[in-house]
Parts: structure tokens; C-alpha cells; sequence
């Protein structure tokens, strides 16, 4: 018998209705029916009484309800009591706004603390889990029982090589791109995201010739972009710097946009105030320049400002 078992178990003890048990912890009825049915199966006995108004525990039902309370509890307890002694853990999305980790730091005040890149499809999983304490990831994303605050958003636009047929443009419009491939990232990474901006070029007309996956951390995605033939790049204006190569272009119309948030796990009620107020630093902290190049203001790029991370995760 496993905690996470207890703690779907609990659920729809105390909810009485499996919907709104599964909507209560994240996860799909069908799952949660499995694991009832599973746990079930491990005690040989029924734990609840299942009828058309819901579901009502059996006597053993409740016996195991009043156990489950008491395990669950004991290990918040010993969770929070190792937090305290353990350095903070603080996921970090690839291309995610330069001014982000530094907030933190300073937001969370501990003299040390262990950053991580991490896809934002893992940091969901990390967060619910335990083992994350703060996340920065992209939206939209299923952040079903957790909080979040969000930290920054702006403008995408087109990055291409210096001497590609777009460079010299002041902007660009989607139908510019026609005939040219795609550099982009596995859905994956970040499914919500991914899909939103494919979305926006579906619904602007277009359709790139190739989609061609960049991997996260990559130091030769100025040269993908310089020697792959008619291919562009969809980023914010933050995740490129002067003097690579590359030209970084706003769209003039129908502009595609790009969100970040701070999530972490609400289930300590301290740790949630602490990281609410942390979120609340961090966004303030974002600079009031825009986020990104006037029009008609070109700037060139080589890589990523955060260790040449340009692919979103």
C-alpha cells in the first residue's frame, strides 16, 4: 500500500463522489476509479458502496479512512520537517526570462540553492510530487492543484539568419514565412504551449514546409538556423543576444505571445505564503523596458542569454 494510494483513497472518502474527488487531486476519473478498484483488490474487501448518488464508504471503508488520516499526516509532518533542513529546489524552464533566476535568488533568500532545467511537462509531475519547490514553466499547462503566479509575458517573434530573405525586414507577417521550415521543439516538453502557438500559425494560414526539432541546451542553434537552408525560428526578443548572426524580427500582425509562471505545491499552507510572496518578487522585478524590439529595430543574436538555452520546454 503506497501513499499515493491512501491519498486517492481519502479523496473520495471525504468527497463522496469520484469526480469530484479526481478534479480535487488532478488526475482522471478512469485513473482514479483504477486505483480504488486496485486498492480494493490488495485488501480483499470492499471499500465503498457504489450507487447512481455516489460513492459511501463500507465499515472497513472508514476504518482505513480513519488510518489513512493519520499516515497522511505523519508523512506531511516528516516531509516538512526534512524541507527545513534540505536546500530549496527550484526548477527553471530553457529560454525562460534572463531577470527570472536571479529574482529568485533573492526573493527565496537562502545563501544556497540548487536550480534545475527542467521541462515544464517534468516540473508538474515534481511539483505535485515533492520533489520541486518552485517551478518557472510555460503556459498554458494542466496546473491542476497547485498555485501559480504569473511572472512575465511577451511577444514572439521571428529569428533567422543574417543573411536569410526576411533579414532585412522591420517585420515580418506570417504569410512572409511561406516556404520556409520550422525550427521548434517536442511537444513533450510542453505540451499546452506547443500546442497554442501551433494553434496561432494554423489559424494565420500557415503551414511551414518541415518542422525540425531543436534539442534543449542547444549551443548550435545559430548555426541550424545560418546553414539549414529556409529556416526560421519562433522565441521572445529576451532569448537571443547582439553579435551572433542572426536577426531577431517583430510580427506586424496577428502576434503570437508567450507566458511564464511560478508554481509550486500548495499543500504546506507556510510554504505557500512564502512562495506566493517570492511570485509576487520575482514579478515585480521584471524590467519595464518592453519586452520587445520596437518596430523597425532589428538586434542580432548568437544563442540564448541563459547558457544557450533556446528551446522551450
Amino acid at each position: 500500500m503506497e501513499l499515493r494510494q491512501l491519498r486517492y483513497f481519502l479523496a473520495v472518502a471525504e468527497e463522496r463522489n469520484l469526480t469530484r474527488a479526481a478534479e480535487a487531486i488532478g488526475i482522471r476519473p478512469t485513473s482514479l476509479s483504477q486505483q480504488i478498484i486496485a486498492l480494493e483488490r490488495e485488501l480483499g474487501t470492499a471499500l465503498f458502496v457504489r450507487s447512481a448518488a455516489g460513492m459511501t464508504p463500507t465499515r472497513a471503508g472508514a476504518r482505513l479512512a480513519e488510518h489513512a488520516r493519520a499516515v497522511l499526516d505523519s508523512a506531511r509532518r516528516a516531509r516538512e520537517s526534512v524541507r527545513e533542513e534540505r536546500i530549496p529546489r527550484v526548477a527553471v524552464t530553457p529560454g525562460a526570462p534572463p531577470w527570472s533566476a536571479s529574482a529568485l535568488w533573492r526573493g527565496i533568500g537562502e545563501p544556497t540553492l540548487e536550480f534545475l532545467d527542467t521541462q515544464t511537462a517534468e516540473q508538474l509531475s515534481g511539483l505535485r510530487e515533492g520533489s520541486l519547490d518552485m517551478g518557472v514553466l510555460l503556459l498554458p499547462a494542466d496546473l491542476s492543484g497547485l498555485d501559480h503566479v504569473v511572472i512575465a509575458e511577451a511577444e514572439l517573434g521571428v529569428v533567422v539568419s543574417a543573411d536569410h530573405r526576411l533579414a532585412q525586414r522591420n517585420a515580418v507577417r506570417w504569410a512572409d514565412l511561406d516556404g520556409s521550415a520550422l525550427l521548434w521543439f517536442a511537444r513533450s516538453a510542453a505540451p499546452g504551449y506547443h500546442d497554442s502557438i501551433r494553434d496561432s500559425w494554423i489559424r494565420a494560414g500557415w503551414r511551414p514546409t518541415a518542422i525540425r526539432t531543436s534539442a534543449p541546451r542547444r549551443a548550435l542553434f545559430a548555426a541550424e538556423l545560418a546553414h539549414g537552408g529556409d529556416i526560421v525560428a519562433v522565441r521572445p526578443a529576451w532569448n537571443v543576444r547582439p553579435g551572433g548572426g542572426l536577426v531577431w524580427l517583430p510580427f506586424a500582425a496577428d502576434t503570437p505571445s508567450i507566458r511564464y509562471a511560478l508554481a509550486w505545491n500548495p499543500a504546506d499552507s507556510a510554504a505557500t505564503r512564502r512562495h506566493r510572496m517570492v511570485a509576487d518578487l520575482v514579478r515585480a522585478e521584471r524590467p519595464h523596458a518592453p519586452a520587445v524590439l520596437p518596430r523597425g529595430q532589428r538586434d542580432t543574436a548568437s544563442a540564448s542569454l541563459e547558457a544557450d538555452r533556446v528551446a522551450p520546454r
